[in-house]
């Protein structure tokens, strides 16, 4: 299921407006209300937005939605941040590479270059880097986390912990105010401990929608990283919580 431009921006607008009429959304874009109804219901089943009575309101929980959900929003945005972090990995480089669909669109974004190790948890990002011969790829075993292509857990902690790489790549559930990392489990939380703990550079990923996304488990703060790369502009207040140590990279900057 893909979005158009303007579901994507009704999602962004739900993000800051909360509960919007459907005249309102109508009004909005310029388009009739029935237009925007049948908008709205591609993103219900998406999982992207709650029905409410005459309109729509963002879907926020405190638990993630599902990967194919989440792996279709913010899609050019996520391309764009692959495409960054693809530049800053030289060929021959060993990678941990972790999941969710930034990370995903991150291996994509690598899948050209030449005699990569990569380490992963990610089987999206595994069979996107598996094209390439030249590429070594390193898969965590265990049980598949339903309905995502991950393995979490000790096996895939155990494997980050086995080696030290290069470069660690990970996303995240949310960002707060104060800097904190946050996930949605403590599986996620722990993973995402190991893999940074096991990386001379540690990259995170994250586009703008996760500035204070609720999610209620801690896994490290921005201390934590060497380079932030974002889609757009860090807003305030998180930009006087990054240290002056992390390099931070916006890809409509850089590419433009």
């Amino acid at each position: 299921m893909n979005l158009s431009v303007r579901q994507s921006s009704i999602v962004d607008l739900l993000r800051l407006q909360g509960l919007m009429s459907v005249e309102a959304l109508a009004t909005y874009f310029g388009v009739t209300p029935q237009t925007i109804r049948r908008d709205l219901n591609h993103l219900y089943e998406a999982g992207l937005v709650r029905r409410r009575h005459g309109g729509a309101e963002l879907n926020v929980l405190e638990h993630n939605v599902s990967f194919q959900a989440r792996r279709i929003t913010q899609l050019h945005a996520k391309a764009r941040i692959g495409m960054v972090v693809a530049s800053l990995i030289p060929s021959g480089a060993s990678v941990l590479l972790g999941f969710g669909t930034t990370p995903e669109q991150v291996a994509l974004a690598l899948a050209d270059h030449q005699d990569l190790t990569v380490v992963t948890n990610n089987l999206s990002a595994a069979l996107a880097l598996a094209h390439n011969m030249s590429h070594r790829v390193v898969l965590a075993g265990g049980q598949l986390r339903h309905p995502n292509p991950e393995i979490l857990g000790a096996d895939a902690e155990r494997l980050f912990n086995s080696f030290k790489a290069d470069f660690g790549v990970s996303g995240v559930g949310g960002l707060d105010s104060d800097g904190a990392l946050l996930d949605f489990d403590m599986a996620e939380s722990d993973c995402h401990k190991a893999l940074r703990g096991n990386a001379r550079r540690q990259i995170l990923v994250l586009d703008h929608t996760k500035f204070g996304r609720r999610a209620p488990v801690r896994s490290g703060s921005l201390e934590d990283v060497d380079i932030l790369v974002c889609d757009q502009a860090i807003p305030e207040p998180y930009r006087e919580h990054i240290p002056s140590s992390v390099q931070v990279l916006i890809a409509d900057e850089v590419l433009s």
